[in-house]
């Protein structure tokens, strides 16, 4: 019987009564606080919407609980008109989540998403109890964070070389304090919480270009018009770059209200430094026997950065090897992208883990559909509304004991393809859907065909917010 009210993700409990509630028009729902404790739930992101005959409540004991169960109750508004009547089984939910972190990256630096774009994005991920915005903002294709002290970062690094270029997708630009401010407090609002991502020391094209002095060869560099990994990143044995880092930060520290920085740390080739004299005396000074240790020295110094500023770091799985001698700190979280076995490893070390393994649906810049005629890379394979439905933050490889350091789960839109907005809700809808239920719903009898009754529903629900959405096949 609960296909009766389709929502996704799917809730821990509806126990369904007699009768329906029915209305012209669907009803302010009464807001009551209690102390759900009481009935033995603890989680502060827990809720009940129960519906009778005369009228809907939702109960929570937390504002954010309160908030999930308005959105629950949303959904419901979204889909419940039948012949002019809005018409809602008698039922009683309860619904809490199975983990704190469910996520979702945007990449603005491959493209430059505008904030209203940003704002409807946030507005449909609250729908679906998305709790963490993952903002990318620099790569090798464009910087969008404005540092003080340098300003040719948004000056240079912020466009590239032919972004005016009548025949190409606006790709330049950069976010204003105000702006990031004002998407801060909207996703504030529906209890998102925006993580910033500067990718650090590798994907630095727009900052070399910005500044060449801090690169190995001192350039000519520019901001990337290419995809790809680059050979050319951040100096390692040039000083000044740890100046850029403090700066960078501190516009971090001063923006974010998060406790998290993303750092980045991913795909770094290390030829450069190889090569580079600077790097030789750094790396016989601090008494590292090949290059790919200087990154885990830098990854050190930043994470110490971070918390002396009160944060803490978060990098991608690379941030783990060649850690011989400058070992991971503790309170880093590791973020598992290429499969499961980053967060396994980590986990094993005591990191907090964020699993958002490319090989189980979370890159939404795939192929939804091994199709020719579909949008997305293919390189890496398809991902396909099932494989995201089928992620588990908790791989079965992982012990229980490790299992505890599991945040939750992420969903991952890059955008060196999907040039416009459109085409981007089209690559995260309803694939989001899918990873939103992995993280939320308990992991104990997840069915696929009971979740696609559902998503017929809830198909209803993203037109009306008019997004647009993957109507493909779904394995």
């Amino acid at each position: 019987m609960e296909e009766q009210l389709s929502i996704i993700p799917k809730p821990v409990s509806i126990k369904y009564g007699e009768g329906f509630f029915r209305s012209n028009e669907p009803p302010l729902a009464e807001k009551k606080e209690c102390d759900l404790s009481k009935s033995g739930i603890s989680n502060d992101e827990a809720y009940r919407l129960i519906i009778t005959k005369d009228k809907i409540t939702v109960e929570a004991g937390t504002k954010a609980g309160m908030h999930h169960g308005m959105e629950t109750y949303r959904q419901l508004t979204l889909s419940s008109f039948k012949d002019g009547v809005f018409t809602l089984p008698c039922a009683e939910i309860t619904d809490y989540p199975r983990f704190p972190w469910r996520g979702f990256m945007l990449d603005c630096s491959r493209y430059f998403y505008s904030v209203p774009f940003i704002k409807k994005l946030l507005d449909a991920l609250s729908l679906h109890h998305i709790s963490r915005f993952h903002w990318h903002l620099t790569d090798d294709q464009g910087w969008r964070l404005y540092v003080k002290e340098y300003p040719l970062l948004t000056e240079i690094g912020s466009f590239r070389k032919n972004y005016k270029a009548k025949w190409k997708p606006p790709t330049g630009g950069f976010y204003s304090n105000d702006e990031i401010r004002g998407v801060i407090e909207y996703a504030a609002a529906r209890h998102i919480e925006v993580i910033p991502e500067a990718d650090l020391p590798g994907h630095a094209s727009a900052i070399l270009a910005s500044y060449p002095e801090l690169g190995c060869t001192g350039g000519p560099y520019e901001v990337e018009e290419r995809h790809g990994i680059f050979e050319d990143v951040l100096c390692a044995g040039n000083g000044r770059v740890f100046d850029l880092f403090e700066k960078i930060l501190d516009a971090l520290q001063n923006l974010f209200p998060s406790k998290y920085v993303h750092i980045g740390g991913d795909e770094v080739l290390f030829n450069r430094w190889e090569a580079c004299p600077k790097c030789r005396n750094k790396l016989n000074e601090l008494g590292l026997k090949k290059p790919q240790e200087l990154q885990s020295w830098i990854t050190f110094k930043l994470v110490k950065m971070l918390a002396e500023r009160g944060k803490t770091a978060i990098g991608w799985d690379e941030i783990l090897e060649d850690t011989e001698q400058f070992k991971l700190p503790k309170d880093a979280v590791v973020m598992s992208w290429r499969g499961d076995e980053g967060g396994i490893k980590a986990a094993s070390l005591g990191h907090n883990v964020i699993m958002s393994p490319n090989t189980k649906g979370c890159y939404l810049d795939y192929k939804p559909f091994n199709d020719p005629e579909e949008p997305g890379q293919t390189f890496n394979g398809e991902s396909t509304v099932f494989s995201s439905f089928s992620m588990n933050p908790v791989p079965p490889a992982m012990s229980e004991e490790d299992a505890k350091l599991v945040l939750g789960g992420q969903g991952n839109l890059w955008s060196e393809l999907i040039y416009a907005g459109k085409i981007a809700e089209y690559m995260i809808f309803p694939r989001i859907c899918a990873i939103a239920e992995a993280a939320w719903s308990p992991a104990e009898g997840k069915d696929f065909d009971d979740f696609t009754r559902r998503l017929n529903v809830h198909r209803q629900r993203l037109d009306k917010l008019v997004i647009n959405q993957y109507r493909g096949p779904l394995k």
